[in-house]
């Protein structure tokens, strides 16, 4: 079996090596990234809905970045949110924040009803630049 090439973001490998998971998977010119909550330091949900998401995207940036990718690179997102009817237009707000300029990538947005104590998590795949 061919080896994972794996991608870690600077300071947090000890998390995803705790979580038994990697962060990104470089495979055939594209960046499989694993699902990005609004985690702290620590592996700790951020408490308030908007700061957790924006910190989900400041977690996913920092994958693409060091896979020297960034969002304008990615072509698929997953979006898993609990109590959607709820919280979508609050997190759809803040996306847009980084979401950049047309042409977007595709979108799924699924409700579910637990994320380990968050409220929000984003997974994308991105084409690797040349």
């Amino acid at each position: 079996m061919t080896k994972r090439d794996v991608v870690f973001p600077p300071g947090r490998q000890a998390l995803y090596e705790k979580n038994r998971y990697s962060p990104a998977v470089r495979s055939n010119g594209f960046l499989f990234v694993s699902g990005q909550v609004g985690s702290r330091e620590d592996g700790s949900p951020e408490p308030e809905l908007d700061a957790q998401v924006r910190l989900a995207f400041a977690n996913l940036n920092g994958v693409l970045a060091a896979a020297g990718c960034s969002f304008d690179d990615v072509v698929d997102v997953s979006l898993f949110i609990v109590e959607p009817q709820a919280r979508f237009e609050r997190i759809w707000d803040v996306a847009r924040e980084f979401w950049g300029q047309a042409p977007y990538p595709t979108v799924t947005a699924v409700g579910v009803t637990w994320l380990y104590g968050f409220d929000f998590e984003i997974k994308v795949v991105a084409r690797i630049p040349d």
